[in-house]
């Protein structure tokens, strides 16, 4: 999250554009589209543990790299996205690995996939909600370059974390067959399940606007209307500050609530009233009330997608099809920076703001009307 919000300001800092800012933020997503796919066959050979742990030392090098340059020898805008690219490459097999194991994680605890798969989403949500607001005041303080030197030891931190801390948990049990092999069979899987599938193409488009929110039209709201980059980061801040209380809601009661409808209506929610109030350009005060009510509906959806990829992947297929549907879920990703820069600088902020509502409120209507999205209240056991 430090990342997010302090990469975007530091090209706004540095070239004033808009449009490279969304060139940056195509350079911090399209990779992880890349890496989803294909680098799940790499965790199943390295194991779950060991993949995490290279991860992240290898992303923290990176990003200390790029402050590290910048304040000595110097930094170009080509370089810098070179340096993201290969940051965002090597980021995702370590959150599938972390994903992957979970499920055995929790059973060896003894502690309910529910609750599981909701603390882990909790601990996301909590980072974002400190980790935000602080960047903000951060970069006003010590300034976006510094800012990253301390995002780079945070990756450090977390290698050392997992390495330590975390139990070694055995592999998937089935043999890579080739990158292109693994992929292919992770699409199979993902092809016919058709509520996964479905469930897939609204997180496709949802990642898609909320790259574009959160790393151009934010930046810009905080800069052209607020004049204050705290409010970039107060937003995201509450956001995160709401899903943090929706997944404790969500994991404490989340087993006697109809999953169907309690996904379809957080999903509305989550995405359609924060960036309406920014449109309509209402004070700041209620946009932050209205953000925090938006992040409480998205506490419950990455659990929810948790439990039915646990319930219905089979283990041996586990890695695989999360990496699939990982890199399925990040292909507009890329897309959503560039097109909410260059819609921004074409159209300006508001009807872009407004042209995002609109797509938010179309993609949250499945869950109310597919037939498929009613298995959800019936989930089947992995392998099924």
């Amino acid at each position: 999250m430090v990342s997010l919000l302090a990469v975007p300001w530091f090209v706004l800092e540095t070239t004033g554009s808009a449009v490279l800012t969304g060139l940056a933020s195509f350079a911090t997503t399209f990779p992880t589209i890349i890496s989803a796919a294909f680098g799940s066959s790499l965790v199943d050979r390295l194991g779950f543990r060991a993949a995490s742990v290279w991860s992240d030392l290898i992303s923290g090098v990176i990003v200390l790299a790029v402050p590290a340059l910048f304040l000595t020898t110097g930094l170009s805008y080509p370089l810098l996205l070179v340096l993201l690219f290969l940051r965002w490459l090597t980021t995702t097999p370590g959150e599938t690995a972390r994903k992957a194991m979970l499920p055995d994680l929790a059973e060896g605890a003894g502690v309910r996939i529910e609750r599981a798969a909701a603390a882990y989403d909790g601990v996301s949500r909590g980072a974002t909600m400190v980790s935000a607001p602080l960047a903000g005041v951060l970069i006003l303080w010590i300034g976006p370059s510094t800012l990253l030197f301390v995002d780079g030891v945070t990756f450090l931190l977390s290698a050392l974390l997992v390495g330590t801390g975390v139990s070694r948990v055995a592999r998937s049990g089935r043999e890579s067959d080739g990158y292109l092999n693994d992929l292919r069979a992770g699409m199979v899987f993902l092809w016919r399940d058709r509520l996964q599938l479905s469930a897939t193409g609204m997180i496709v488009i949802v990642n898609l606007l909320d790259t574009g929110v959160t790393q151009v039209l934010l930046a810009l709201y905080a800069r052209d209307v607020a004049a204050d980059p705290r409010a970039f980061g107060l937003l995201t801040g509450v956001l995160g500050a709401g899903a943090v209380a929706g997944t404790i809601v969500y994991g404490a009661a989340g087993g006697r609530l109809p999953m169907r409808l309690t996904y379809g209506l957080c999903f509305l929610l989550a995405g359609v009233p924060r960036v309406l109030v920014l449109a309509l350009g209402a004070p700041f005060p209620l946009a932050l009330a209205v953000t925090m009510l938006s992040g409480f509906a998205a506490g419950a959806i990455n659990p929810i997608l948790g439990i039915l990829q646990y319930d219905r992947i089979p283990v041996p297929l586990r890695a695989r099809v999360i990496g699939t549907m990982t890199a399925a879920a990040y292909v507009g990703m890329p897309v959503g920076g560039l097109l909410a820069g260059s819609l921004s600088a074409l159209a300006g902020l508001h009807v872009t703001l407004l042209a995002f509502t609109g797509v938010y409120l179309v993609i949250s209507v499945p869950p109310f009307v597919f037939r498929s999205w009613r298995e959800l209240d019936q989930p089947h056991p992995a392998g099924v």
